[in-house]
């Protein structure tokens, strides 16, 4: 200890010759750019150990950590550590970590901290703002922010930016999965205000929100606006637009519809089909479910399980079961399959024997090679024995 309290050696100025045999890495800058070994940068020391001073963690790892504090819900970490990443020459790399900060932080409900995120990034980077806003966008209406979703899209108005397509159907997206219908409306209002074209998982969101609220008016009249004439959905629009008549039980609309969307060039296909004979099964219109099958087999379309459980609810609701095997001749044989639009669920629900068959095929896991007329014998014994009283003694 006595060492350490002694005055350090007066060190002899760089022109003495005392200081040519002390310090040789003066007179030799290649030397101290890149020393050949450890030993020849290291200053020496009269008692031998030698401490190093840590250096700063590198970037990289510093913005993973950063981001595996912000996953793993540590968020007074996660902010304590962005901070100091802010104000280091690590700065120009959080534009990288932003994807996943920002979701995370929208996870936390910390939404407003995200918002400051933006902020922060964008007055160092200017150029980020493009990308980081609609990432705000969608991350906001993913956690049901609204308000702070209308903050970040007028925000990137101040900041001259336009909003594209993909931020503008997520705009409507959103507001079709956590608003109510009218302030989905005034999205969609916009939108199409702004002249950007409605993506197809928009007019799923938007028919969602319409089916869930049980508004199929508004329904048919939203798909007429958006045009029953386009392509790109294929036949989306037509099936929706049949599906506010069946909903209803409007029979004739819904074939008037029908008539209309093959005189317009379309064909008809499972989910069109599907959607026609869920409305006849309902009302027990055997005849028209019985064209509903001939047609389907004169277009080529194979019937799924949707359409199968729709011949067996109308005849086991008037008690026809004897006549089942005659239906199913006529559906085809083939494997149980379901290849019908969920939209068509969403708003009549699953039949008996399409639920009860569900349930059998993902229980056994494909270990069994299944039919329909397998599946129809066990769903009229659970039948038979759900009406069957049996007594303790």
């Amino acid at each position: 200890m006595g060492s350490l309290l002694l005055p350090p050696w007066p060190l002899p100025s760089p022109a003495s010759p005392s200081a040519r045999l002390l310090l040789p890495e003066l007179h030799s800058p290649a030397r101290l750019a890149f020393p050949s070994s450890p030993s020849a940068a290291r200053p020496p020391r009269r008692d031998g150990a030698y401490c190093p001073r840590a250096g700063p963690p590198h970037a990289d790892a510093a913005a993973a950590l950063m981001l595996a504090h912000a996953e793993a819900g540590d968020f007074a970490s996660a902010r304590s550590m962005w901070a100091q990443l802010l104000h280091s020459s690590a700065a120009p790399r959080l534009r990288a970590a932003a994807p996943r900060l920002l979701p995370a932080y929208a996870r936390l409900g910390r939404c407003d901290e995200a918002l400051l995120v933006v902020r922060e990034l964008c007055a160092r980077d200017p150029g980020a703002a493009r990308a980081l806003y609609p990432l705000a966008v969608t991350c906001f209406g993913a956690a049901g922010e609204l308000a702070l979703m209308e903050d970040a899209v007028r925000e990137m108005a101040r900041h001259g930016l336009p909003v594209d397509s993909a931020t503008g159907n997520a705009f409507v997206c959103h507001y079709a999965a956590s608003g109510t219908v009218p302030q989905m409306e005034a999205a969609y209002w916009r939108l199409k205000a702004s002249r950007l074209l409605v993506s197809v998982a928009a007019i799923r969101a938007m028919a969602s929100a319409y089916i869930s609220h049980r508004k199929y008016y508004k329904l048919g009249e939203f798909v007429t606006d958006v045009g029953l004439g386009r392509r790109a959905g294929g036949n989306l629009l037509w099936n929706l637009y049949l599906l506010s008549f069946a909903a209803n039980f409007k029979m004739k609309s819904l074939q008037r519809a029908f008539l209309d969307m093959v005189a317009a060039g379309f064909t008809p296909d499972l989910t069109t089909f599907n959607l026609r004979a869920v409305a006849f099964s309902k009302m027990c219109m055997f005849w028209d479910l019985h064209l509903t099958a001939d047609h389907m087999r004169r277009d080529g379309v194979a019937p799924d399980l949707v359409t199968h459980g729709c011949f067996v609810d109308a005849y086991l609701e008037r008690r026809l079961a004897r006549n089942l095997n005659f239906a199913f001749d006529r559906l085809g044989a083939g494997e149980p399959v379901v290849a019908t639009d969920a939209v068509v669920f969403e708003a009549f629900g699953k039949g008996g024997f399409h639920a009860s068959s569900e349930v059998l095929l993902e229980a056994t896991g494909g270990e069994r090679r299944w039919t329909y007329y397998k599946l129809l014998g066990v769903y009229l014994r659970k039948q038979h024995r759900k009406n069957q009283i049996f007594w303790n003694y």
